[in-house]
């Protein structure tokens, strides 16, 4: 029995060596067939990349296309077999397999989507062959499992964007976490993951109202608070609705706090305004005083200057001129 499958083997392998040599499209077709029919995707796709220069334009081609496009497929080659059954479903339009060619397009590109963690590039492209497929398709039997793989497919996105607004969180950027959780909730409105989106705004508003800068904590209490409330109602009778409201009584009290230190802080800056101001009316006052005293001492040594000059004025020259004796 071993010694019969290694003839066959053998026989097999020189077969395919010797379709691989051959210029005779009618026997590697042949060849290429049989390995197709056996599930020898690589022995196939080979040699139907012979092919493709020999029966293009012929009757055999959409055939070898058709087999080409699964051989890749089974082969989990799916960039290649996705472009090769949307190429036939573009180009064979009235061929009774365009539907199943056209699902399958999509579905490569469904099975090259990449993971989560990864560039989601692939999955979007995947997202739009699939929606375009249902709109070309809509009566298909195929639409619900359509429906499914898009669901699945925009849920990965979904979980990406979350899993990189946590990254802000973990990393203490509260600000930027929760800015970017409200993106998610933007670009996916019935995400499966709002509770959990939720509480990461919820916890991320918190611990930047809590630990804010006195000018911005006022806002951002207010903010946090009116966030709080909105979670509680939205989910009552959960866990999520007994955090929230415990952090909303957290945040009231830290409101009642702060609102008692702007009250004091308002009191500390009456107080120094007014303290500022006696001292400003007191340097104007010596100031008042000071130039008071100049003009006082400018008055009395111009009068001096004017009894001085009147002096001069009322005394009157020598008038006899005497003669000097010798």
């Amino acid at each position: 029995m071993i010694v019969f499958a290694a003839l066959t083997l053998a026989a097999c392998s020189r077969e395919q060596e010797k379709a691989m040599k051959s210029a005779d499209k009618d026997f590697i077709l042949k060849v290429a067939n049989e390995k197709f029919a056996k599930k020898k995707w690589k022995d196939a796709l080979s040699l139907y990349d012979r092919l493709s220069n020999l029966i293009a334009g012929t009757d055999d081609y959409p055939n070898v296309l058709y087999n080409q496009a699964y051989a890749n497929y089974y082969d989990k080659a799916y960039r290649i077999a996705g472009s090769q059954f949307k190429s036939f479903a573009l180009n064979f339009t009235k061929d009774p397999r365009k539907e199943e060619t056209a699902y399958m397009a999509a579905l490569c590109y469904y099975q090259g989507s990449m993971d989560y963690n990864l560039d989601q590039s692939s999955t979007k492209s995947a997202i739009n062959e699939l929606q375009d497929f249902l709109n070309n398709y809509p009566d298909s039997d195929k639409s619900k499992n359509i429906n499914t793989l898009i669901d699945e497919l925009s849920y990965k996105l979904e979980f990406k964007a979350f899993e990189n607004a946590k990254q802000y969180y973990k990393m203490g950027d509260y600000k930027a976490a929760y800015v970017t959780f409200e993106n998610v909730l933007d670009d996916f409105p019935s995400t499966k993951l709002r509770p959990q989106i939720y509480e990461y705004i919820l916890k991320s508003k918190y611990e930047l109202a809590i630990n804010s800068v006195y000018d911005l904590k006022e806002e951002r209490l207010k903010s946090a608070s009116a966030f709080a409330k909105t979670v509680t109602k939205e989910y009552p009778n959960t866990d999520l609705g007994k955090t929230a409201a415990n952090l909303q009584e957290k945040l009231s009290k830290e409101e009642t706090i702060f609102s008692q230190l702007q009250k004091d802080i308002e009191k500390r800056k009456a107080a120094m305004t007014e303290k500022q101001k006696k001292l400003e009316e007191k340097a104007q006052e010596r100031l008042k005083t000071e130039q008071q005293l100049r003009d006082q001492v400018s008055a009395e040594k111009r009068a001096q200057q004017t009894l001085r000059d009147s002096a001069k004025i009322a005394t009157p020259a020598p008038s006899i001129n005497l003669p000097i004796k010798k």
